[in-house]
Parts: structure tokens; sequence; C-alpha cells
């Protein structure tokens, strides 16, 4: 077998996931393909070298719909996705294992360009790949492919937690929000927007580290990066667990005017749509400018801004503040009002 090809096949086959001769040829392409970020043994575990007492562990599953998009597919999300959740704790992610079920028809050049996506946004991301699976099911029982990855990551430095959390922290966002959903959904309606805004998708471990290491330790309280339900879950989330109101100045938010424009059209708040390279960081405000500074000057956080605080008040609540000073209460979505992207 070449790398071009799984047998004499140029897509998924069912036999593909019997376990068989077709099998094994499958998991080689994926292990070729990967190339050095995969250094499993083709063993049923993965043996890790941990240099510490603690790590960090989390698990991800990817149905991205559109599954391959302008500036990236469900391989480079699905890569950011756990990276991103490992380095927000304050851990340095080290290793993930991949997960593919591949529907069958799915072309092996198609397979190919997510594998690849995949190993370059891990080199990006300094972390190898230990171990993995493949499922095949049939045509119509998957969106082309589905993805799961789970990672480990290393506590060089105290962990980042919510409840570190204080009142008169400051709240930066690291970028713009509403380009990862507004890029998918002009795909799959034909808006147009998709070449004007492109997914945000990132793997913002080495942001998050440059950052800690330019600061003092207590600068950064805590961080989550801002997915799925978008900047209005992660806020509610941490006003719910710190039991405070958190006020947010409406036109500090950075939101893309043509991002803005597509928004309006759908009939979507950007407030409420998934990112992919977003960060939300709560910050000693003593800390604020240094932590701007720090943001700034690494790729992915050029376009960091203060968007708001928290605040005395004991009761549970985002609110949008306007430039007059008006204040009006960010709800949290009770269900979804996007569809489904990932």
């Amino acid at each position: 077998m070449t790398a071009s090809t799984a047998g004499s096949s140029d897509e998924i086959l069912l036999d593909h996931g019997t376990g068989a001769k077709l099998s094994q040829e499958l998991v080689q392409l994926i292990a070729d393909t990967l190339g050095d970020v995969y250094v499993g043994i083709m063993e049923d575990s993965a043996i890790l070298p941990v240099e510490t007492g603690r790590i960090a562990m989390t698990t991800d599953s990817f149905v991205v719909d559109p599954p391959f998009f302008g500036n990236g597919d469900i391989g480079k999300i699905a890569v950011c996705g756990t990276v991103n959740d490992l380095a927000v704790a304050g851990s340095r992610p080290k290793y993930l294992t991949l997960g593919l079920i591949l529907e069958t028809g799915l072309p092996i050049d198609r397979l190919k360009q997510v594998l690849v996506s995949i190993r370059e946004t891990a080199r990006e991301a300094g972390v190898q790949i230990v171990g993995g699976d493949t499922k095949v099911v049939r045509k119509g029982e998957a969106d082309q492919l589905y993805l799961n990855t789970a990672g480990v990551g290393v506590f060089e430095r105290e962990p980042l937690s919510m409840t570190d959390v204080r009142p008169g922290d400051k709240v930066i966002l690291s970028g713009p929000i509403g380009n990862h959903t507004v890029h998918l959904l002009s795909i799959r309606e034909g808006l147009g927007f998709e070449q004007r805004v492109d997914s945000d998708c990132a793997p913002l471990n080495n942001l998050i580290d440059g950052v800690l290491d330019r600061v003092p330790a207590g600068a950064v309280r805590s961080m989550r990066d801002v997915t799925r339900g978008g900047l209005t879950a992660v806020l509610h989330e941490y006003a719910g667990k710190l039991g405070r109101t958190i006020r947010v100045d409406t036109p500090s938010l950075p939101i893309q005017h043509e991002t803005a424009m597509a928004a309006d059209m759908l009939g979507i708040n950007p407030l409420h749509c998934a990112n992919e390279g977003c960060l939300a960081v709560f910050v000693d405000p003593a800390a604020e400018a240094d932590v701007l500074a720090a943001l700034r000057s690494l790729p992915y956080g050029e376009h960091a801004v203060t968007i708001g605080e928290v605040s005395e008040d004991t009761e549970v609540l985002v609110l949008l503040r306007d430039a007059d000073g008006r204040e009006t209460q960010l709800e949290e979505l009770l269900g979804a009002e996007l569809p489904r992207l990932c």
C-alpha cells in the first residue's frame, strides 16, 4: 500500500472497519500521514512519561458541519479544541489520542486532507498523538467523518481556577467573536461572507504560555476558551460560579463589521456564537495593562481588548452597558439559537 491509497480503493469501504487487512492498511495510511506527530507503537495502550505530580485531562468529540471550510477543517478544530481546553487550565498540553468515525464513501484524499491538518496543527501546538482508534459506519450514518480527541497536559505552574476570580477583576477578550460561526454558516447558506470572515480556529497554548510567562503569578486569575454557547455562556458560567454580576461594555466588544452584518442577516447574536480561537481572560485590575500588552505582542492575541469587569453585586447577572451607561440584561439561551456547527 502507498500513502495515496488504502488497498485498491480511493474511498472508505465498510471493510476498512473489519479489523482485517484493509483495516490495517487504513491505520498505516493514517500513521504515515500523521508522520512525526504520531508516536504510537501499535500497542493497546500508550505508556507516557509524565514529569509532574499533577496532570490535566480532557476529551471532546467533533461533528463539524460542514467538516471542510475555507481556512480549516474538522481535523484542525479537533486538535485546537482539546489543546485549548488543556491550556486554559494552566497546563502545558503534551499528548493527544485520536479517534475517527468514517462514513462509507468518504474519499481517501479527503481523509488525508484532515490528517494533514491534524499533523500541522499538532506541530504548531507542540503536542504528540500517542494512540487512536478508527471505526467505519454505513453511508448516511455520519457527516462524512466524526473525530474524538482526548488530551493530557502537565502543570509546570499553579492551575488556574474560576474560584480565584474576585470582584473588580477585568474581563479581556483575546480577539474578535462570532467569526467562526459566521464563516461556517455563510458557507452553508451561500452568503459569500466566508470570503471576508475567516474562522478563528487556532491552537492557543503558545499564546497562553507567552502571557503567563510575561506577567506575575496571580495576574491572570482564570481563563476560558469561548467555544460552543459563545461569550454569553462563558460569562453566565462565571457569574453563577462566583455569585456576582458581570458587566460588559457593549461598545468594547470586538466584532468584525462583516461579522455583524452577516449575523444581522442570519438573525443571530454574535455573543451567542461559537468560536475556536478566542480566550476570555479574567485578570487582576492592577495587571490589566500588562496582560493586554502581553496578549497583543503574540500571535492570535493582537486584537485583545478589555470588555468589562466582575462587580461587587451579589445578584447573578450578566449586564450589557451601552455608550450612554444604560444597562440591559444578557440572557443565557435556554436551547439553541443556531443550527448545529460542532
